[in-house]
């Protein structure tokens, strides 16, 4: 998939989650089924997982070369990441990751804020995702807690199915 098409499904996939956030019951914020996160945990896990990536992304990328390594394998593309992302969650049976255990609840008044974050971030990511080469797209590895290092485009793509992962989540069952 070209920066274009992967900037294009960045804006897409959080447009729509925020748009339907935004729309949500003030009240269900702090709300969610039985054991599971609140409609604003699901916003903050997002939030929290696309700043580290854009924090990478600002980094030069030799640096990023040097600590993580380069890519041994061609760029997979988007259905292949989705199906091998579908896989280790089936793995994993829903256990939660470090950056994500514990999570506290965002209270309502933070909602605003956290999608304006969310928004800005993804602005972020766009515009990263255009400016990088694609040289250094396909090259420099990053690591992805549960995939394991993959190479930035893929993790960009990732990061488009992620939101999109949790916009199903929240319309189905929330």
């Amino acid at each position: 998939m070209d920066k274009d098409k992967i900037a294009e499904l960045i804006e897409d996939k959080h447009s729509e989650l925020i748009k339907w956030l935004a729309q949500q019951p003030i009240d269900s914020w702090t709300k969610g089924p039985e054991g599971k996160w609140t409609t604003g945990q699901q916003a903050l896990h997002l939030l929290q997982s696309i700043i580290p990536l854009n924090n990478a992304l600002s980094m030069p990328k030799f640096l990023l070369r040097l600590k993580f390594g380069k890519a041994n394998r061609p760029v997979r593309d988007y259905n292949t990441i989705v199906n091998r992302y579908h896989e280790k969650l089936n793995k994993v049976k829903g256990k939660t990751f470090k950056g994500s255990q514990n999570m506290k609840v965002p209270r309502i008044d933070e909602k605003e804020y956290i999608l304006n974050r969310l928004q800005t971030e993804s602005k972020k990511l766009q515009y990263k995702t255009n400016k990088i080469s694609d040289t250094n797209l396909d090259t420099v590895v990053l690591p992805h807690p549960l995939m394991g290092k993959m190479p930035i485009r893929e993790l960009i793509m990732w990061t488009a199915y992620h939101v999109e992962h949790h916009t199903e989540t929240l319309k189905a069952k929330y």
